[in-house]
C-alpha cells in the first residue's frame, strides 16, 4: 500500500515523445504526497510518461513505483489502498499470475490482465490510478468510487498532451497556465461548491469519484462511470425490509471488517477522535481489535463552549484504553494557516475546521504516524446531518408538532445556520424543486450563503456569473431518472450531499488535501462500498427515527450496533458536525483579516469589490454573536480565494 502523488503524461497526434526529463519538475511539485523516493517510467512507443512520489507503507522495501508487468507492457501508479489484497493475489496466483513485490498495488497489473476494463469492479478500497497498456495504446486512469483520493486531468491542445495528477500543481508545473475558472467559480459563489468535474483552474478538471479515463490510440478520450450509490426505490425498500435485529450484526459485522482491513499497514496506525460517534464507533473497534493500546488525535478549541469537544473525546478514550493527543486551535490559527492548506489542498473552505483539520494532521505526521483512520462518510450513509432529519419533518405535514420539532431541531443547531440549514434570503432554487418536487434541505443553506455572497461581487462579474444557475447545472449533471426518480426524500438529499459536498469538500478539501499537505494517509472505514451497498438496503426507519425523550434520533441502527464501543455520552450525543468557531470578531484575528482584504490578492482577484467586501467587513466588527455565525462562511470564502489568487498567481482569464 503506498499514498502518494501521481503523474502521467501521454502524447498523442502528433505530440513529441516524452522524456523523464518531462516527468520530474511535475512530480516534484507533488513532494508533500510522497517524500520516500520518486519513480519514473517512459513507455516502449515513448508517449506514455508515468511518475510517482511514494510515501511508503506496505512493503516498503519492494513496492516502489512504477509497476510494470513481467510479461506484457503495461505499466501502473497508483495512489491509495487496495485493501482485502492478499485474497484477491491467492485468487489470482491460483490462475497462473506471477506476482514480482508484495505491494497490493500489483493487484491492479494482473486483474487488468485478467478482467480488461471491468478489473475496477475487482478493486476494494481508495485509490487513484493511472495504468498503460502499450501493446494496445491505451491509457486508463480511475478513481475510487466516493473520490476519497483525487485525480485530475488536462488536455494540452497545443503539446498534443493528456496530462493526469494527483493535483493540479503537477499540471502547471509540467508549463500549464494557472488561470482561474471562472465559470465553476460562478457556482461556488452561488452554491460553495465547484461543478463536481471541474477545478479552480480553467482546463484542468476534476476525474469524478467512480469514473474511468480511456484514452486508446486513434480514438477521442472517454469517460465511463463504473459505479454509483444506485439507492433502492421506495417501492424496493417496502419489498425487501431487513429486520432491526438483522440490521443489527450485519452493521456490526461490517463495520468491524472495514475497520480491520484499514488497520492493515507496515507502519503504526492512529484514529482520529472527536465528540461524535463516528470517530468513536471506528476508534472503540479499532481498541478492540487491535493487539496494544491506540493513540488518538483531537482538536480542541480551548475556552469556546458548544465547539470544543476534547473532554467528550477525553471519556471516550478513557473508556477504550487510549491513549489521546490534544491538538489546540486556536483563533489565530484560523487565518494563519490559510495559505498552506489552500495550496495544497487546492480547495476553498468556508469555515476554520480547514485550520483544525490542517494542524491535526500536521500534529499526527509530527509525532511519527503515516496512516490514520477517521470517521467521514457516516452521515452519509447512515443519515446522520440535521438538514435530512429537516427533510423528513418538511415532508411529514404542516402541524403543530412538526412545527415544533422543526423550531427544536433550528435551536438545537444554531451554530449550523447558514452552513447545514437555510438562514435568510436565498437564491432561486426552482430548477431543483422542478426536478425533485422539492428542494434539499442543505440545498437551500448553500443558496442562503449564496445570496450573502452576491453582494459583495463585482457588478460586472455578479451580471456574468448569474447567467450561470449552478443549480439547474447541478441538477441537470446528475442522471434523475436513473439515480434520483422513486427514492425517498432523505436518500435523494444525500445522493447530491454525497456528490456535491462529501466528494468536493469534505473528502477532497478537508480530508486528502490538509492530511497529504503532511504526507499523512487518511483511512475511511465508513466508505467501505461493500458496507455502502449493504447499509443502501435498510429502510428509512432503521436510519432516522423517532426516540422517546430525544425527538427524531439519526444514525439510529449505527447507535445500537455499535453500542459496546462507545460511552453512554456518545450513544445518546446529537450529530454535531466538525465546525469552528467563528473569529471575525476577535480582537487580533479581525486585523489580521482586514490585511488580507487590503493586500496585493484582493486587488488581481477577477470577483469580489473591494469597496463593498470593506463595507460589509467594517460593519461585521460590532455585529452579534448571530451574525458573525451566519456571516462567518462568507468571510472564510473571500479569505480562501485570496489565499488561491496569492499562492498560484491565477490570471483573471474570462
Amino acid at each position: 500500500m503506498t499514498m502518494c502523488g501521481l503523474y502521467s503524461a501521454l502524447s498523442y497526434g502528433q505530440g513529441q515523445p516524452l522524456s523523464i526529463e518531462d516527468l520530474k519538475a511535475p512530480i516534484a511539485a507533488l513532494y508533500h504526497r510522497g517524500p520516500d523516493g520518486y519513480g519514473y517510467d517512459i513507455s516502449a512507443d515513448g508517449l506514455c510518461g508515468l511518475a510517482h512520489a511514494r510515501l511508503s507503507i506496505i512493503d516498503l522495501d519492494g513496492g516502489a513505483q512504477p509497476l510494470r508487468h513481467k510479461n506484457a507492457d503495461i505499466s501502473l501508479i497508483v495512489n491509495g489502498e487496495f485493501y482485502d489484497f492478499e485474497r484477491v493475489r491467492r485468487e489470482l496466483e491460483s490462475q497462473g499470475h506471477v506476482f514480482q513485490t508484495g505491494s497490493d498495488s500489483e493487484i491492479a497489473l494482473h486483474l487488468y490482465r485478467q478482467y480488461d476494463l471491468d478489473f475496477v469492479h475487482h478493486l476494494r478500497g481508495e485509490f487513484a490510478f493511472v495504468l498503460y497498456d502499450g501493446e494496445k495504446g491505451r491509457l486508463i486512469a480511475g478513481r475510487d468510487r466516493f473520490g476519497i483520493k483525487p485525480l485530475v486531468y488536462c488536455v494540452d491542445e497545443t503539446r498534443q498532451r493528456l496530462m493526469i495528477a494527483s493535483e493540479a500543481k503537477a499540471i502547471l508545473a509540467a508549463g500549464y497556465p494557472a488561470i482561474w475558472d471562472q465559470q465553476a467559480y460562478a457556482h461556488a459563489s452561488q452554491i460553495q461548491y465547484l461543478p463536481p468535474n471541474k477545478t479552480l483552474f480553467k482546463g484542468i478538471y476534476q476525474l469524478e469519484p467512480g469514473m474511468l479515463l480511456i484514452h486508446e490510440r486513434g480514438k477521442d478520450m472517454r469517460l465511463k462511470r463504473y459505479w454509483d450509490m444506485d439507492y433502492p426505490t421506495q417501492a424496493s425498500l417496502a419489498q425487501s425490509a431487513i429486520s432491526e435485529a438483522t440490521a443489527c450484526q450485519d452493521v456490526h459485522d461490517q463495520m468491524r471488517e472495514a475497520v480491520r482491513l484499514r488497520l492493515r499497514a507496515d507502519v503504526p496506525v492512529c484514529c482520529h477522535l472527536s465528540g461524535g460517534i463516528d470517530s468513536g464507533a471506528i476508534a472503540g473497534l479499532a481498541a478492540d481489535i487491535s493487539a496494544q493500546p491506540i493513540t488518538c488525535f483531537t482538536v480542541s478549541f480551548p475556552n469556546q463552549d458548544g465547539y470544543d469537544e476534547k473532554s467528550i473525546a477525553q471519556e471516550q478514550a478513557d473508556y477504550i484504553g487510549a491513549d489521546l493527543h490534544v491538538v489546540d486551535v486556536r483563533p489565530d490559527d484560523m487565518i494563519d494557516t490559510i495559505d498552506d492548506a489552500v495550496f495544497k489542498s487546492e480547495g476553498l473552505s468556508i469555515n476554520g475546521h480547514l485550520a483544525g483539520k490542517y494542524l491535526l494532521s500536521q500534529a499526527i505526521a509530527k509525532a511519527g504516524y503515516k496512516v490514520t483512520l477517521s470517521g467521514e462518510g457516516s452521515d452519509e450513509i447512515f443519515a446522520g446531518y440535521p438538514h435530512f432529519r429537516e427533510d423528513i419533518l418538511l415532508h411529514s405535514g404542516e402541524s403543530g408538532a412538526i412545527k415544533d420539532q422543526l423550531k427544536s431541531l433550528y435551536k438545537s443547531n444554531n451554530k449550523l445556520a447558514g452552513l447545514f440549514l437555510a438562514d435568510g434570503a436565498q437564491l432561486d432554487t426552482s430548477a431543483i424543486e422542478n426536478a425533485l418536487g422539492y428542494v434539499p434541505s442543505f440545498i437551500k443553506a448553500k443558496a442562503s450563503l449564496g445570496f450573502r455572497i452576491q453582494d459583495l461581487l463585482c457588478d460586472d462579474y455578479r451580471a456574468e456569473a448569474l447567467k450561470t444557475d449552478a443549480f439547474r447545472e447541478v441538477i441537470d449533471h446528475i442522471d434523475v431518472d436513473g439515480q434520483l426518480a422513486g427514492r425517498n426524500s432523505v436518500d435523494q438529499s444525500s445522493y447530491l450531499w454525497t456528490k456535491l459536498t462529501l466528494a468536493g469538500y469534505i473528502l477532497k478539501t478537508l480530508g486528502d488535501g490538509c492530511e497529504m499537505a503532511h504526507s499523512l494517509e487518511g483511512r475511511v472505514p465508513f466508505l467501505d462500498h461493500s458496507l455502502f451497498e449493504y447499509v443502501r438496503q435498510l429502510s428509512l426507519d432503521l436510519k432516522i427515527r423517532f426516540v422517546e425523550g430525544r425527538g427524531l434520533q439519526e444514525k439510529y441502527i449505527l447507535r445500537e450496533a455499535m453500542r459496546p464501543y462507545i460511552t453512554d455520552t456518545l450513544y445518546k450525543r446529537q450529530k454535531h458536525p466538525f465546525i469552528a468557531p467563528p473569529v471575525s470578531g476577535v480582537s487580533g484575528v479581525y486585523e489580521k483579516m482586514g490585511d488580507m482584504l487590503n493586500s496585493a490578492a484582493m486587488r488581481d482577484q477577477p470577483f469580489y469589490d473591494r469597496a463593498k467586501v470593506k463595507n460589509w467587513f467594517d460593519a461585521l466588527r460590532g455585529a452579534d454573536a448571530a451574525t458573525h455565525i451566519t456571516h462567518e462562511s462568507v468571510m472564510m470564502m473571500v479569505l480562501t480565494t485570496l489565499a488561491a489568487q496569492d499562492q498560484f498567481k491565477l490570471g483573471a482569464g474570462s
